[in-house]
C-alpha cells in the first residue's frame, strides 16, 4: 500500500524559490497573452465541458510566460505528486519587487519588526494582498474551471477599474487547493457524459486521504496541500483577505455570501467580523446589480468552527471571505422545479421563495447552468478585489492595529500555554507542535529550569523544567493560540420546539485534548525564562529523541484489512484510517464488497476493520441503477455471512462508531446501542470532546492513561445484554463528562460502555463507540487503535 502520510508529513518540507527572488521577466507587449478559449478549445464554465488539472496548470504556465502582470510559482506538489501553483497577479512594477512586497507584508504582520519611524511609510506603500482559492472541494468544480479565466482577464483588461487592483493589490490565485481532485472528477465526468449516469459524484473520495475532510484540516496541518498553502500564507505572505470559493446543494439559494449566520467564535475580533460584513455587501450588492437572484446574507454558514480554510485568517487578523454557489451536477445543467425549492430550508432562511431582508429577490426555479454559477463566481471575485484596492489603505491599517493589540497583555488570558517536557507520547507532543510551527505559531523551549510559575487552577507555584515548551500568547496570532488551546463552549441554541439548533460543523477541536498531551495554561512568570525559539518541526523530533518519522507501534505483524465500501464521493473515514495506518507505517490492505463476499477471509486476515459508516450503506451500497452495476451494491447477506465465518474461525472484527450497528446486528452481538431510540432534545453532541474512564487491566488499555479524551460527534454507548462474553474496556465518564463544545443530554451517556470486545466463537468483536481517529486529529486515542489491533495476533 502507498504509504504517503509517513513520507510526506515528517520530511521537511522542500525548499522552493520565495516568489520574491524570481527575476523579472521580458515579455514582448505585441503578443496578447492567450485566451483559455483559444487553447481548450471553448470557454471553462461551458456546459458539459471540463479542463482536468493538468490543461489548467499547462495554460497558467502560458499565461506566465506571456504576460507581465502574471507570475506562476509552483509552491509544493500534492499528496499523489502534482504540482500545487500559485498565481501572483498584479501590475508589472509591482512584481519586479516582489520581494519588497513580501518584506512589507512580513513586518505589517509582526509588528515587532517595525521601526516607529516606518510605520508610516510601510503603511503608504504596501498592497492589499488577496488569496482566492478555488474548489477545495473538487466536485464544486467550477470555480477551478474558471480560474483561468479570472487570470485571464486581469492580465489582459484595460479598464480603469482593472488597472485600479492591479495597482493596488496583490492577487494570489490558487486554481485549485486539491489539484488530485480535480483529476478525479474530470476522469469520472468524462467517463459518464451522454450516459444515464451523467453528473454523478464519483464512487470515490477526491481527495486520496480526506475527501470533502481537506477543508477541516486546518488546524492540524495533517495533509500536504494543507502544509503548503498555509506556509504560503501564514509564513511568507500574511494575506489581508483570503476568499474562498465553494459550492452548495442544488435546491437552497442560488449563493450565499457574508455576512455569516450565528454564532462567532469569540476570538475573532470585532474589527474582523465588521470588515467580513463589509466585503460580503459589496458581493451582494454587485450580484444584485448584476441582475442574479437568489442571493442571500447572514444565512447558514458562521464563523465558529476554526479548523475550516475559510475562517482560519480570521485568527491570523485577516479576513476570510466565503461565498456559496447552488451546485448544478457537476458541470451539466440541471431543472429545479418551484416544488423542490418550497421544500428547502436553511438557518437564517425560512422559504426559498419569500422574500426577506438577507434575502431579497429569491429565484423562482427552472434551468440551472454551470453558465450561471460561473457569472455569479467572477461578479463575486471582481467585488472583492474592487473593495480591496478602493479600501487599500483601510485594510493594512487595521492588520497592522490589530496585530499591535494581539501583543498587548489581556488580564483575562493565561500568559501563555506550557506543554511540559515529560509527555506520555512524544509523537503526539510534536505532532502538536509541528501543527502549530506550520501555521506560523511562534513556539519556544526552555533551556533551563524556571521557578515560581503560576498555572492556572494551581494554588502553589511550580517549575517548570528545562525542554517545556512555551506557547506565549503575547504574539500577532493571540487569536490563534487562544482558539487552538482553550475549551470550547458552544451556545446552547435551540429552536422554538427546543430542539438543539444544528451547528455548521463541529463544536469542538482543542487540540491538546484531542492529541493527548498535557498542556497548562500559566497566568503567571515570577522571571523572564531562559529559552530560544524554535525553528521548525525537524528541531522538534530530534529534542524529543525521534526518527524522522513514526515507528510502526505493533511489536508483532498484522494482517489487516481495511474495508472500502463503494459509495458516492467515497467514504472519508476509511480514508482517515489510511492516513492513520499510513502515518505510522502500519502493513494493510484494502478490501471491497466483492472480496469480502467472496469468502476465505481467515485465511488471509487476522484483522478485518469497519470504519464509520451507516449499517445500511455497508449493507447495500449504492442503490442498482444509480451507477454502473460495478459501483452497486454493499456486503449484502454473502457478505455478512463472510464476515460471521471469518469471526467464528478465529478473525477479529473492529468497527468504529457507526459501524458498531452493522456489526451488532449482522454479527448478531450480545449488546445494544443504547442511544439508538434517544432523540436530539434528549441526547445531542455535533462534534465534541468527552472524557473516557479506561479499565487498565484489559490488553487494549495498555499503557494508557486512566483517563482519555475522545471524539464525540453523534457517536454511541453500549448497553450490555450478556455479560459473560462482553468485557467493557472504557466508559464514558459518570460525571463532568464533557470537555469541550457542546452536549445536550450528558446523563444518557454517564457511565456508558463507549468501548467493548465480545468473544465469538473462536474469535472476537471490538466495537468503538466512537470514531478513535476522527479526521486524524485524535492522537490521544490512537494508542487504543494500536492495542486492539495487536490484541488480535496470538
Amino acid at each position: 500500500m502507498l504509504a504517503l502520510a509517513s513520507t510526506l508529513f515528517f520530511q521537511p518540507l522542500p525548499v522552493l524559490s520565495a516568489p520574491a527572488t524570481v527575476v523579472a521577466k521580458r515579455v514582448s507587449q505585441a503578443v496578447e497573452p492567450p485566451s483559455p478559449a483559444s487553447v481548450f478549445g471553448f470557454t471553462p464554465g461551458t456546459s458539459r465541458r471540463m479542463v482536468d488539472w493538468t490543461q489548467i496548470s499547462d495554460y497558467f504556465q502560458r499565461l506566465d510566460a506571456a504576460s507581465d502582470r502574471v507570475l506562476v510559482q509552483q509552491i509544493g506538489t500534492t499528496t499523489l505528486g502534482k504540482p500545487l501553483l500559485a498565481t501572483f497577479i498584479s501590475e508589472p512594477e509591482t512584481l519586479r519587487n516582489l520581494e519588497k512586497h513580501r518584506q512589507i507584508q512580513k513586518k505589517l504582520a509582526d509588528p515587532r519588526l517595525v521601526k516607529s519611524s516606518e510605520a508610516e511609510a510601510l503603511l503608504a506603500q504596501g498592497k492589499t494582498v488577496v488569496a482566492i482559492s478555488c474548489s477545495i472541494h473538487s466536485t464544486e468544480v467550477v470555480a477551478s474551471q474558471i480560474s483561468t479565466v479570472l487570470a485571464h482577464e486581469l492580465a489582459t483588461a484595460r479598464d480603469s477599474e482593472t488597472a485600479e487592483i492591479l495597482r493596488n493589490t496583490i492577487v494570489i490565485l490558487i486554481p485549485s487547493l486539491n489539484p488530485d481532485g480535480i483529476d478525479i472528477v474530470a476522469s469520472w465526468y468524462r467517463r459518464t457524459l451522454d450516459t444515464p449516469f451523467e453528473g454523478t459524484l464519483p464512487p470515490e473520495i477526491y481527495h486520496h486521504y480526506a475527501g470533502h475532510d481537506n477543508n477541516r484540516d486546518w488546524t492540524d496541518l495533517n495533509l500536504a496541500e494543507s502544509r503548503h498553502v498555509s506556509r504560503l500564507l501564514w509564513q511568507q505572505w500574511h494575506p489581508q483577505i483570503v476568499y474562498d470559493i465553494h459550492q452548495q446543494g442544488q435546491n437552497g439559494t442560488r449563493m450565499v455570501v457574508p455576512p455569516f449566520f450565528e454564532p462567532s467564535n469569540p476570538n475573532i475580533p470585532p474589527l474582523i467580523l465588521r470588515q467580513i460584513g463589509q466585503v460580503g455587501y459589496k458581493m451582494a450588492t454587485d450580484l444584485q446589480a448584476a441582475g442574479y437572484l437568489g442571493v442571500s446574507t447572514n444565512a447558514t454558514y458562521d464563523t465558529w468552527m476554526r479548523s475550516s480554510y475559510r475562517t482560519t485568517p480570521n485568527y491570523h487578523n485577516a479576513v476570510g471571505i466565503l461565498s456559496e454557489a447552488a451546485s448544478s451536477r457537476l458541470m451539466s445543467p440541471i431543472e429545479i422545479s418551484r416544488e423542490q425549492l418550497s421544500k428547502t430550508t436553511t438557518r437564517g432562511i425560512s422559504s426559498m421563495l419569500e422574500s426577506a431582508t438577507n434575502f431579497p429577490n429569491p429565484w423562482p426555479g427552472g434551468t440551472w447552468r454551470p453558465e450561471e454559477i460561473a457569472g455569479m463566481e467572477r461578479v463575486a471575485v471582481r467585488a472583492v478585489l474592487s473593495q480591496a484596492s478602493k479600501f487599500r489603505a483601510d485594510y493594512l491599517r487595521n492588520f497592522y492595529a490589530l496585530n499591535q493589540q494581539a501583543l498587548a497583555p489581556n488580564p483575562k488570558q493565561p500568559v501563555a500555554y506550557a506543554l511540559p517536557a515529560a509527555q506520555r507520547n512524544p509523537e503526539a507532543t510534536a505532532k502538536l507542535l509541528a501543527a502549530l510551527i506550520g501555521q506560523g505559531v511562534e513556539v519556544h523551549r526552555l533551556t533551563g529550569d524556571l521557578e515560581g510559575v503560576q498555572v492556572e487552577g494551581d494554588s502553589a507555584r511550580r517549575t517548570l523544567v528545562a525542554g517545556t515548551h512555551l506557547i506565549y500568547l503575547a504574539q500577532p496570532q493571540r487569536a490563534n493560540v487562544q482558539s487552538l488551546f482553550e475549551k470550547q463552549a458552544y451556545p446552547n441554541r435551540r429552536d422554538a420546539q427546543g430542539n438543539p439548533e444544528r451547528p455548521y460543523d463541529i463544536t469542538a477541536w482543542t487540540i491538546w485534548m484531542q492529541m493527548g498531551v498535557e498542556a497548562l495554561p500559566v497566568r503567571d512568570l515570577s522571571s523572564l525564562p531562559t529559552q530560544a525559539k524554535v525553528a521548525d518541526a525537524a528541531e522538534v523530533r530530534s529534542r524529543l529523541g525521534l526518527g524522522a518519522k513514526p515507528v510502526n507501534p505493533l511489536r508483532r505483524p498484522v494482517r489487516l484489512g481495511l474495508y472500502k465500501s463503494v459509495i458516492a464521493n467515497g467514504l472519508m473515514d476509511e480514508g482517515w484510517t489510511r492516513y492513520l495506518f499510513d502515518t505510522f507505517s502500519i502493513p494493510y490492505q484494502s478490501i471491497g464488497d466483492k472480496d469480502v463476499r467472496a469468502g476465505s477471509l481467515r485465511g488471509r486476515y487476522d484483522v478485518i476493520l469497519l470504519p464509520a459508516q451507516e449499517a445500511k450503506q455497508i449493507a447495500q451500497g449504492n442503490a442498482s441503477g444509480s451507477y454502473p452495476p460495478e459501483y452497486t451494491g454493499g456486503l449484502g447477506e454473502s457478505g455478512a455471512e463472510s464476515l460471521r465465518r471469518f469471526v467464528a474461525e478465529g478473525g477479529t472484527v473492529i468497527a468504529f462508531d457507526e459501524a458498531s450497528d452493522y456489526a451488532i446486528e449482522t454479527l448478531g452481538l450480545p449488546v445494544r446501542n443504547a442511544t439508538a431510540d434517544l432523540k436530539p432534545a434528549q441526547l445531542y453532541g455535533p462534534g465534541s470532546i468527552v472524557r473516557l474512564a479506561l479499565d487498565a487491566q484489559h490488553p487494549i488499555a495498555r499503557a494508557q492513561p486512566a483517563e482519555v479524551d475522545a471524539y464525540f460527534i453523534g457517536s454511541r454507548a453500549f448497553e450490555v445484554t450478556d455479560p459473560s462474553s462482553v468485557q467493557v474496556i472504557a466508559r464514558y465518564a459518570p460525571q463532568n463528562l464533557l470537555r469541550s463544545g457542546w452536549l445536550v443530554g450528558e446523563s444518557y451517556l454517564a457511565g456508558k460502555p463507549a468501548l467493548v470486545e465480545i468473544q465469538q466463537g473462536k474469535g472476537r468483536v471490538i466495537l468503538f463507540g466512537f470514531p478513535p481517529q476522527h479526521r486524524g486529529q485524535t492522537w490521544g486515542t490512537f494508542g487504543l487503535i494500536f492495542n486492539a489491533l495487536a490484541r488480535s495476533v496470538p
